[in-house]
């Protein structure tokens, strides 16, 4: 069947250890984690493979990574270096189409209408490779679901090609909770069900889906059957908002780990907006439990705001106010709307001030 569409989705390994490992070359082929020190509350942002091999995995508390490999190296992030190592990749991946970047390592490209879009995605993922030093994994499909999936399939660096026609025979033998969007809450209660794999899901009585999902339950057997419309969103015009977010491995609900991995996002989304010349009005905060349920709050401010700690102090409020202490999260986000340009801000206070001097 011809590719009417073509979405890849790249996603880098273990960037943040990557990253690290293009400065301390002498540590590659070591377990090392990028987190905090176990010997407090640190928390595992990012593991290489070789300490995966032992069940390290990321948001994972330092000092249950350390008991599960004692030889583990925990290394400090670099955010200057990790930035300009996320814009290297992003710059490649925009020379071959539109690009939805989705966070700092992860990336949809439309390749639509390229004659071979297959013979595309492993030139793409050696390209990153040969000038930034960096490996990637890719996912080839035509949508963007089935295109996620995909690059996750066979990690590290590897590419995986979904054929037009082949999507739901790709997705059959795979877990629910290989599908984005299925949390631990809804596999178990599909599971209820009889329903483990996406091929279960994708031939289940529609009626007995509504009667446990509601109107869900349609738009689960859909993603079961790797359908899936959503258009590869390249930003075009000023930006409306500025966001990151943060999808656990597994179901988090200790501050220890969610308020350090909060002000990391906020820190990222200030930088964006300082590197965009913009200020927010608005910070927002996203939330969503276990069970998939999901939902943003947020704060506004009459005095636009670009500075980390101003993200942070807000973000910080919106979480504490909205999150039950200990209540298991499966996704949490951070972002800011109300955009408007740094220099109608300077602006606005410059006349403030001539006016308060005058008087």
């Amino acid at each position: 069947m011809p590719w009417t569409r073509a979405i890849l989705h790249v996603d880098m390994d273990a960037f943040f250890v990557n990253v690290y490992l293009l400065d301390h070359p002498e540590d590659k082929g070591l377990p090392v984690a990028v987190g905090g020190s176990p010997n407090g509350r640190g928390v595992v942002a990012s593991a290489s493979y070789e300490a995966r091999q032992y069940g390290v995995r990321s948001a994972m508390p330092s000092a249950t990574a350390i008991k599960l490999c004692p030889h583990i190296k925990f290394v400090n992030h670099n955010w200057e270096r990790i930035k300009t190592s996320s814009q290297a990749v992003m710059a490649i991946l925009g020379r071959y189409g539109p690009l939805e970047q989705m966070s700092v390592d992860e990336a949809y490209v439309d390749l639509t209408g390229h004659p071979s879009p297959d013979s595309l995605a492993l030139v793409i993922r050696a390209q990153v490779k040969r000038e930034t030093d960096l490996p990637a994994s890719v996912g080839l499909a035509t949508s963007k679901l089935v295109a996620k999936v995909a690059s996750d399939y066979d990690k590290p660096e590897g590419c995986t090609i979904v054929e037009p026609g082949e999507e739901a025979g790709f997705l059959a033998p795979l877990p629910v909770r290989a599908l984005h969007g299925i949390g631990p809450r809804t596999a178990e209660r599909l599971a209820e069900l009889g329903l483990r794999t996406c091929g279960e899901l994708a031939t289940a009585e529609l009626a007995a889906l509504r009667l446990a999902f509601g109107k869900q339950g349609d738009e689960l057997q859909h993603r079961a059957r790797g359908i899936d419309p959503r258009p590869v969103e390249s930003e075009s015009g000023p930006s409306k908002s500025i966001s990151q977010e943060w999808t656990f491995e597994t179901d988090v609900a200790t501050a220890e780990i969610l308020e350090p991995r909060l002000r990391d996002m906020c820190a990222e989304v200030a930088r964006t907006l300082q590197r965009k010349h913009m200020v927010a009005h608005t910070v927002f905060v996203k939330f969503r439990w276990a069970d998939f349920t999901t939902f943003t709050r947020q704060k506004t401010v009459e005095v636009a705001i670009d500075r980390e700690e101003d993200v942070v102090r807000l973000a910080t409020a919106v979480w504490r106010e909205h999150w039950p202490d200990g209540r298991p999260m499966r996704l949490l986000g951070v972002g800011v709307s109300q955009l408007e340009p740094l220099v109608g801000r300077q602006l606005a206070l410059f006349e403030e001030g001539r006016v308060r001097s005058e008087k």
